[in-house]
């Protein structure tokens, strides 16, 4: 791995933990957390090893994916509650729902929203996004007030953010994360990484980044992102795994590891209020 450039300041790095997601289940690992109650208890985990962004999805009674406001509502209501100064993503993701249903939660007011700008092969699928539900998307984040997280599959989907910053779809500063690792998507490849980094702060010079690798590139993009100064993600949504030998036992569990890394590059690992200012996001209502 290139080693990363020496900083004067080195910048806090925040650590998003992606609890459950729409694929795993409890055959593949029984510590995924699939109930609104074992999504609290696991993020508030999280939260306490170092996570200060839990990206969020909710199934329904039968353990499936769904975009159930009602749902969400409750999972929101239960980390605000018990995870105070956590910044609560919600995902707007295809696997959840079809057209407007993916942001039938918006209304909700979440910190932040996750949003995919343009479509990409996913393993057995294409991953549609169309132009104008990309739109709706972005407008019912803005008048919600809700910070989108990019979700960069390609490089194109860097390009069209900073497009859509430009012409006012999005409001910057952009926070944007690079996914490597998805079967038939962007593999694991460090010059990509590295122009991606290169790509993002050329058209947006004020944007943040993190990135997120998917099974057993997570450990690595975990490591590349947090050398090269910027956030990073873990979680079970996208790795149930610590190694070939062993399942995680926990989110916490992986955000322990990532929290080891920055330790390794000398990166303080960002605090609630660190992250929501690196943002630009409000700071919570004491009760």
């Amino acid at each position: 791995m290139t080693s990363p450039t020496p900083s004067a300041a080195t910048p806090p790095c925040i650590i998003c933990v992606a609890i459950t997601g729409s694929l795993p289940t409890k055959d593949n690992n029984p510590a995924v957390p699939i109930t609104i109650a074992e999504q609290i208890e696991s993020t508030h985990e999280a939260f306490e090893a170092g996570a200060t962004i839990a990206h969020c999805h909710v199934r329904d009674d039968e353990g499936k994916p769904t975009s159930d406001p009602e749902r969400f509502a409750r999972l929101k209501e239960g980390l605000e509650t018990h995870c105070p100064g956590l910044i609560v993503q919600l995902s707007t993701g295809g696997r959840s729902g079809a057209g407007r249903t993916r942001g039938g939660m918006l209304p909700l007011g979440p910190d932040m929203a996750s949003l995919s700008v343009g479509s990409n092969n996913f393993p057995t699928r294409v991953y549609e996004n169309p132009p104008d539900l990309v739109d709706w998307l972005a407008a019912e984040m803005l008048a919600h007030d809700i910070k989108p997280e990019i979700e960069a599959f390609d490089l194109s989907h860097i390009v069209q953010a900073t497009r859509m910053q430009a012409d006012g779809r999005l409001k910057g500063p952009l926070y944007v994360q690079f996914v490597m690792g998805v079967k038939n998507a962007m593999p694991p490849d460090e010059p990509i990484f590295d122009f991606y980094i290169e790509t993002l702060k050329r058209l947006a010079p004020d944007a943040q980044w993190c990135a997120a690798g998917i099974g057993p590139a997570q450990l690595t993009i975990n490591e590349w992102s947090i050398a090269k100064g910027g956030h990073t993600r873990t979680g079970m949504e996208d790795n149930v795994r610590l190694d070939r030998e062993r399942l995680a036992p926990s989110n916490a569990a992986l955000v322990r590891r990532a929290v080891d890394l920055c330790a390794k590059y000398d990166r303080p690992v960002a605090t609630w209020q660190q992250a929501r200012q690196i943002l630009g996001l409000r700071m919570p209502v004491a009760g």
